[in-house]
């Protein structure tokens, strides 16, 4: 079994390692067993943890990660994170990074090298000719929407507020203003919604996604995973990993792609963006907004 095939059948790992249990060495057991009872910590342990926890050497960790099918331990880990990383509550998160970050002198390089790995994972597997296709659509579309629900809320109003020096129909939906289904209602297929989903995804975000659909505009899914709940609904999907920092979400790395689409935009406008901020810079100045 490939990783690929694998990767589509997250959910039934479990299963595949129940299947696999009788043909598996007595370390590799050991790792099965404990994988089965406690598969949310697994998921964001690392190879050599894994084989210390158990009472095992790294390499029968690497073993038994190849005895199920997978490239290397870092695949494995992969798609445990992909069965557990939207059912974890707020309170699991926080006892996780009480054992990952009980080490108050390496917070600060744990959390740097996470977001680091972030941003060179979104980096080496999102699809350019998809984020190219995107930019485009943003630029022929008669009217912008943007939506981030709960903590994507920030990168989605980042991205609006940029996106609002370039072009004059952008508009960030906003839960505080109401219905924001009231605030698409006149939604149609010359438009595109670009939404932010990333773990534990809003219910809402999808219904506001699936209503957009609906309407037959154009849906830009930036999101951590092609199995995520929004990816069906979507005609391109950005791809940035989100991997937890301890109960916050990394959104370093969608912060990014959503910088990469404000200056691919950007580049297409040169001339209009001269002109606003050449006139900005006299209202500036006229009314002194800077020291």
């Amino acid at each position: 079994m490939d990783d690929k095939k694998l990767q589509n059948d997250n959910k039934q790992l479990i299963n595949i390692i129940q299947a696999q249990y009788p043909r598996l060495s007595k370390g590799q057991k050991l790792i099965a067993q404990y994988i089965i009872n406690n598969y949310d910590k697994v998921a964001f342990m690392t190879a050599s943890k894994l084989g210390e926890t158990v009472g095992v050497s790294e390499s029968t960790v690497v073993r038994f990660a190849n005895a199920l099918g997978y490239a290397g331990y870092p695949k494995l880990q992969e798609g445990l994170q992909e069965l557990i990383k939207n059912k974890l509550t707020t309170v699991q998160r926080v006892e996780m990074a009480n054992e990952d970050y009980s080490d108050d002198s390496t917070i600060l390089s744990k959390v740097l090298k996470s977001d680091i790995d972030n941003i060179k994972s979104t980096s080496d597997e999102i699809d350019e000719k998809a984020f190219e296709e995107a930019s485009n659509r943003i630029l022929k579309s008669r009217k912008i929407y943007i939506l981030g629900m709960r903590s994507s809320f920030t990168v989605a109003q980042y991205l609006a507020f940029y996106l609002n020096v370039i072009l004059d129909n952008v508009q960030l939906i906003r839960i505080d203003m109401g219905d924001p289904y009231q605030q698409i209602v006149r939604m149609n297929e010359d438009d595109i919604l670009i939404v932010f989903s990333f773990p534990r995804y809003s219910k809402q975000s999808h219904q506001v996604a699936k209503y957009a659909k609906s309407k037959g505009a154009y849906i830009v899914s930036i999101t951590d995973s092609a199995f995520a709940p929004v990816a069906p609904l979507s005609d391109n999907i950005l791809l940035a990993k989100s991997n937890m920092a301890s109960f916050v979400d990394s959104l370093v790395a969608p912060m990014s792609v959503a910088n990469a689409l404000i200056i691919s935009v950007a580049m297409k406008e040169t001339d209009d963006i001269k002109k606003y901020f050449h006139d900005l810079e006299q209202i500036w100045e006229q009314y002194v907004v800077y020291e």
